[in-house]
C-alpha cells in the first residue's frame, strides 16, 4: 500500500514538509509506503474551463506538475494534501493545482484522503475545511484524527515543538493505515451513473 502526500508549500523542506514527514514516519511502522510530492515554486495556471481534459483525460497545460501528480495519484491507495495557511486559507497556487487535478482526471473514487495545514497562529480550521471539499465531492472517504490536522510554527524546529500537532499527525497516520486495511478487505458495491441537475433548465434549440 502507498500513500501519496502532496506538499503544497513553496518551501520544499519547510513546516508542511515537517508535518508530512511525521505522518510518513508513522506510516512506515505499519508497513505503508509513502511519497512526498513537491508541488514546486513555478507559477500554477488556474483552470480556464476549456474542457480539453474531457477528451484526453489530462489537463491541457503541461507547464507544472499537475498531470504528473495525477498519474501518481491513480497508482496510490490514499492521498494526503499539505498546505501552509495564507489569510485563513490554503496556498492559492495549491488551490489552482487541485482545481485542475480533480477536474481534469479521475479514478480516485474510494481512495481515502486527508489534508494537513500549518499556520503560525490562526486560520487553520478554515484552510482545513476548504481542502476537504476536494475529497467529499470525489467519493473519497476522509481520514479522521484526534483533532483537526493542523500544526503550528514559523519554522520546522517550532513545528516539532508543537507536541499535540505532531501527535495529531501520528494519529492521522494510524487511521490511514487502518482505513487502507479495512477498505481493502471488501470490494466497493459500485456507484450509480452520475446525475447532473442544472438550476437553470437547458433550452433545446431547433
Amino acid at each position: 500500500m502507498k500513500v501519496l502526500m502532496l506538499n503544497g508549500s513553496p518551501h520544499e523542506k519547510g513546516c508542511v514538509f515537517t508535518a508530512l514527514s511525521e505522518v510518513a514516519s508513522e506510516l512506515e511502522k505499519y508497513g505503508v509506503e509513502s511519497e512526498i510530492f513537491q508541488m514546486g515554486k513555478k507559477p500554477v495556471m488556474g483552470c480556464i474551463s476549456c474542457n480539453a481534459c474531457a477528451k484526453t483525460g489530462k489537463c491541457f497545460y503541461n507547464d507544472d506538475r499537475v498531470n504528473e501528480c495525477a498519474e501518481k495519484l491513480r497508482e496510490a491507495d490514499a492521498f494526503i494534501i499539505g498546505s501552509p495557511v495564507y489569510y485563513a486559507g490554503p496556498n492559492g497556487a495549491l488551490c489552482a493545482f487541485l482545481d485542475r487535478l480533480f477536474y481534469s482526471s479521475s479514478g480516485y473514487e474510494g481512495k481515502p484522503g486527508a489534508c494537513v495545514v500549518n499556520c503560525r497562529r490562526g486560520g487553520a480550521s478554515a484552510a482545513f475545511d476548504r481542502l476537504n471539499k476536494y475529497f467529499t465531492i470525489s467519493n473519497m472517504p476522509v481520514i479522521p484524527s484526534q483533532y483537526w490536522n493542523s500544526t503550528h510554527g514559523r519554522t520546522p524546529e517550532q513545528v516539532k515543538l508543537d507536541f499535540e500537532g505532531m501527535q495529531t499527525m501520528r494519529t492521522l497516520a494510524k487511521n490511514t493505515a487502518w482505513m487502507l486495511q479495512t477498505l481493502s478487505a471488501k470490494e466497493h458495491p459500485g456507484y450509480e451513473k452520475h446525475i447532473y441537475t442544472d438550476f437553470i433548465p437547458r433550452i433545446k434549440k431547433d
